[in-house]
């Protein structure tokens, strides 16, 4: 995998000043552009991977983290989720096809899909 997607993922999982993660948790915002960091370097790294016979741990434990976390500390009726709903909703759906993505080593769309910017 790409040296500079792995740095960017690693900063991003372990909730470094700045990430997506760390917005989410420490400020309870959702940041939009930290999130399409996040995302980009995901689906990057599903890109890259997908002909992978083994995964490194702390990949898999950062996606899962995303995968599990996310949905379940933004779901809160308090959570000042972003607006519009369709794009929160479409955010979280992005998550777990990358996660899918990512472990299965392939996603569930046809050959040729394009991953729109959220």
């Amino acid at each position: 995998m790409d040296e500079a997607i792995e740095k960017t993922l690693k900063r991003q999982f372990d909730a470094e000043e700045g990430s997506f993660l760390l917005r989410l948790r420490g400020d309870l915002e959702w940041d939009r552009a930290a999130f399409t960091r996040l995302e980009r370097a995901m689906r990057t790294a599903c890109e890259q991977s997908q002909g992978d016979q083994k995964l490194d741990r702390w990949l898999a434990e950062g996606f899962y983290e995303v995968a599990t976390w996310v949905p379940t500390w933004t779901s809160h009726p308090n959570f000042p989720r972003p607006t519009p709903e369709s794009y929160y909703e479409d955010c979280i759906e992005r998550i777990s096809d990358l996660t899918s993505w990512f472990f299965r080593g392939w996603h569930d769309y046809s050959e040729g899909h394009l991953w729109p910017d959220l």
